[in-house]
């Protein structure tokens, strides 16, 4: 019994760690936190572990926003020290991005993100078939906004991101890609975004998990120490890797790449709906 035990939590540990791996080369690649692969491989791990059904989904997301902190710093160093970050953007969006933020998680105690997962969905769909087109004149505009319409959006990134425990950078990437941005620009701005998102977004679901029952052993709020420990390490070794090919690849590979993750991510949230 205690080999198949032991056997079992090995498996495990091998899962979360591939899992933060992964999550590394997207961070790198696409801008993005991996939160699309971490909720789902946290939500699993958690069931088989008897975490209540109803902390399960706030504990993958806390958890999973803890992760993206160190990778998106990583992430955003590799793509700012190339010179690709649009500064001007992440400086706008810092504001609208933490107050939308503070929204989905008070959201998140009592509502389900069914809406924000349909529109998120449709909205992903569409730019990966733009993508898949090549076809640049499907688009919002020729530049991006005024300060109050990116202002807007930023809202719509922080309150999807901490809703749905990604860090942002895919919903910032559909809408800097549909204003026009050159793609290696947007994904590298994008990799800012998950950052900006990731630490007020973790700290309020350390927050509003505070002392909950029937968290398990070593969790802040609804954030799991034992996840992040298991997630991260591999993260970080693997963010580089992501940064140089998307570096190395050229416009029509990465739209190729990026409408290919756009399409994957949109089958797992029609899944979970």
């Amino acid at each position: 019994m205690a080999m198949v035990i032991t056997s079992h939590v090995a498996w495990l540990a091998a899962t979360l760690a591939a899992a933060g791996a992964c999550t590394g080369v997207l961070a790198g690649l696409f801008g993005v936190g991996g939160g699309t692969v971490v909720v789902p491989v946290l939500y699993a791990v958690f069931g088989l572990y008897g975490v209540p059904d109803e902390i399960r989904m706030p504990l993958c997301i806390g958890t999973s926003l803890a992760v993206i902190v160190p990778t998106s710093i990583s992430s955003f160093l590799g793509h700012y020290r190339r010179g690709a970050v649009d500064i001007g953007v992440l400086r706008i969006w810092v504001g609208p991005i933490i107050a939308g933020v503070v929204i989905g998680v008070v959201a998140a105690t009592f509502a389900k993100p069914i809406l924000f997962k349909a529109v998120f969905i449709a909205v992903s769909l569409f730019l990966a078939a733009r993508l898949l087109a090549g076809k640049d004149r499907w688009k919002l505009g020729d530049k991006l906004p005024c300060t109050s319409g990116m202002a807007g959006y930023g809202l719509i990134i922080g309150s999807s991101a901490s809703l749905m425990g990604i860090g942002g950078g895919l919903v910032a990437n559909v809408v800097l890609s549909l204003y026009k941005s050159p793609i290696h620009m947007a994904i590298a701005t994008a990799s800012g975004v998950g950052l900006i998102v990731s630490i007020p977004g973790a700290l309020g679901y350390v927050v509003s998990g505070w002392h909950h029952p029937g968290l398990p052993p070593l969790s802040l709020g609804y954030v799991s120490l034992i996840g992040v420990a298991l997630l991260t390490p591999l993260s970080l070794v693997t963010v580089p890797y992501g940064v140089n090919l998307a570096h190395q690849l050229k416009k029509r590979q990465m739209e190729l790449a990026l409408a290919a993750y756009l399409i994957f991510i949109s089958l797992r949230f029609i899944v979970s709906l």
